[in-house]
């Protein structure tokens, strides 16, 4: 079994282990009325953005999300929470040197014996969701789980969920398909955008991702006989039988949207298998992003 396949099968036990921690993270995290923004880079970024979508449609406060590279400095947020699975990704750490002394800040981090102890003003530790792999699977979404808990939006049937689409097997199909398009709507959108960049890192695989209402607005024109669209949460009215109606392959999004992503995680690493890829060492990757100065 690879780095990657068992970090992936450990999802539900850190969401558990995540769930019941909120509670004394909650100082670090933000607090309901307060402006606040949520950065990071790559895999970070989209869960960021899901994270920000939920906040603000619970109705606890705007939220932003940003790579973290993209900060907009001329904006005044309460808070500012980082998501590093390493703690050393370089736009992170100049973020939050930036923002040091002007705006509270957190990071939520699977090691905090690296640089980000000292940039981040706090910091919420999730070590036993950290990874061997380079390709991020149970951080991401461990450290989703814990702010869904946090802003009270964890749903107890995540877990069992998450069970369920590391059991069951993939749709028939599936596989072999030439190409992947993964849509969301709200929230979802950022997951979209993850199940597509597992697709790209992993199995090399032409991924797309957009949000559900626009995949009308251009991109079903590529869909045909051999692609496949994967719907992550509750799909506009019509837009199934569209899809179908091109030959491409339908896939509805049954179980907790956190949980599809794991399936779509199952999907990238079975792509990867069937094209002869090694998924612990994607081409041109690094676990962290470490620029010189």
């Amino acid at each position: 079994m690879t780095h990657v396949e068992d970090e992936l099968n450990s999802q539900p036990e850190c969401w558990t282990r995540a769930a019941a921690q909120a509670a004394g993270h909650a100082e670090a995290l933000p607090a309901p009325g307060e402006r606040v923004a949520i950065v990071g880079c790559g895999t970070s970024y989209f869960m960021a953005r899901a994270a920000a979508a939920l906040r603000e449609s619970a109705g606890q406060g705007e939220t932003d999300a940003f790579a973290a590279s993209e900060f907009p400095h001329g904006r005044a947020y309460d808070r500012v929470v980082a998501l590093t699975r390493s703690g050393t990704t370089t736009e992170v750490l100049d973020l939050l040197g930036r923002l040091k002394g002007r705006t509270r800040t957190t990071a939520i981090t699977a090691d905090p014996d690296t640089p980000v102890r000292k940039a981040a003003g706090d910091l919420a530790v999730l070590d036993f969701a950290d990874e061997r792999s380079v390709v991020q699977t149970r951080f991401a979404t461990t450290a989703l789980t814990l702010l869904r808990a946090h802003f009270g939006l964890h749903p107890a049937s995540a877990v069992d969920d998450a069970r369920t689409a590391l059991t069951e097997p993939l749709p028939e199909g599936l596989v072999d398909c030439a190409q992947f398009t993964f849509l969301g709507r709200g929230w979802t959108v950022g997951l979209a955008d993850e199940a597509g960049l597992k697709m790209r890192e992993a199995a090399l695989a032409w991924a797309e991702a957009y949000p559900a209402m626009e995949y009308r607005h251009g991109p079903i024109s590529v869909t045909t006989s051999g692609t496949a669209t994967w719907m992550f949460g509750d799909a506009p009215d019509g837009l199934a039988e569209q899809v179908r109606g091109t030959g491409g392959l339908w896939i509805e999004g049954r179980l907790d949207p956190l949980a599809e992503l794991v399936r779509a995680q199952r999907l990238a690493i079975a792509v990867a298998a069937s094209r002869g890829l090694d998924p612990d060492h994607p081409r041109h990757l690094t676990r962290s992003v470490i620029l010189a100065p």
